[in-house]
C-alpha cells in the first residue's frame, strides 16, 4: 500500500542559499514530520498551468505551513510598518485557492501559523498586524488551553499543551463559520476548527518540537491517518462542480 500523498504549499523566496535566482521553499521540519507520520510530502509551487482543484487531484491531504504575513489588503487594512508580506504577490491567492480546493475535494487539511491566519482572513476575519514587543508569542514557549469537546483536544489527548510560538500577528475578528478551540493565557486564539470539515488549524509551530514531542507530532499523524482513511481527491472529484478561489466561496 502506497503512502498517502500530502501536498505541501511551498513559498517563493527571492533568495535561497545555493541558487543564483529565486526559488520555492518549505521548512525541512514540516516535511520530516509528514514522513515520520507515514506520508509522502510533495511541494506545490505558487505558479501552475492548472487550477488548484486540478493540481490537487491524486493527493490525499493538504498542509499549508508557516511563512510571511498575509497581505492586509485581503482583509481591508493598510499595512503596518512591521508587516512583511510574501516575496511573490501570487502567494496568498495560491494558498487560499489550495485550501478552498482541498475543502471542496473533501481531503483533510492542516494549516500552520501563516496557513492558520490565511484561513481566518479568507473567511472574512481580520488580523492584529503587530503584537506588543514583550508578547510571548514572538519567539517562545507558552501554554494553549483547548476546548474539551474539540477535535484538536482529542488528537492531542490533553486539555492544555505547551507550544512553540513564533508569530507577531494574531487573529482579531474570527472568520465566518470558524470555531476557536484553543487560546493562549492572554486570550490570543491559537487554534480553530471548521465544523463538518476535516480541518485543523493552529497558530503555533508543531514541527519545531515534533521530533521529540508525540503531542506535536500527533497533528501530522492526524493528517496522514485521515488522508489514508479517505478516498483521496480522485474519489471526491465528481462532487466538484466549480470552485471559487476563496475558502468561503
Amino acid at each position: 500500500m502506497s503512502a498517502p500523498r500530502i501536498a505541501v504549499t511551498g513559498m517563493w523566496s527571492n533568495r535561497i542559499h545555493g541558487l543564483r535566482f529565486d526559488g520555492s521553499a518549505v521548512a525541512a521540519a514540516v516535511l520530516r514530520a509528514v514522513v515520520r507520520a507515514g506520508g509522502e510530502p510533495l511541494t506545490l509551487f505558487a505558479e501552475g498551468a492548472s487550477p488548484l482543484v486540478e493540481r490537487l487531484r491524486g493527493f490525499d491531504g493538504l498542509l499549508v505551513p508557516g511563512g510571511a504575513d498575509v497581505d492586509p489588503g485581503r482583509y481591508g487594512q493598510d499595512p503596518h510598518p512591521a508587516t512583511a508580506t510574501a516575496d511573490s504577490p501570487a502567494q496568498d491567492a495560491f494558498e487560499a485557492e489550495a485550501i478552498a480546493a482541498a475543502l471542496a475535494l473533501g481531503i483533510p487539511v492542516l494549516a500552520i501559523c501563516r496557513g492558520f491566519q490565511l484561513l481566518n482572513v479568507e473567511r472574512g476575519g481580520t488580523l492584529v498586524q503587530d503584537l506588543p514587543e514583550a508578547s510571548p508569542h514572538r519567539d517562545g514557549v507558552h501554554e494553549v488551553r483547548l476546548e474539551a469537546d474539540s477535535a484538536l483536544a482529542s488528537v492531542l489527548g490533553a486539555a492544555a499543551v505547551p507550544v512553540s510560538s513564533y508569530h507577531h500577528q494574531a487573529v482579531d475578528r474570527l472568520g465566518e463559520g470558524l470555531r476557536a478551540v484553543g487560546r493562549a493565557p492572554d486570550g490570543v486564539v491559537e487554534a480553530v476548527e471548521l465544523p463538518a470539515a476535516e480541518l485543523l488549524a493552529v497558530q503555533w509551530h508543531p514541527e519545531d518540537t515534533a521530533a521529540d514531542d508525540p503531542q506535536q507530532q500527533a497533528l501530522f499523524d492526524w493528517l496522514v491517518e485521515r488522508a489514508a482513511a479517505g478516498t483521496g481527491s480522485d474519489g471526491a472529484a465528481e462532487r466538484v462542480r466549480g470552485i471559487g478561489e476563496r475558502v468561503g466561496a
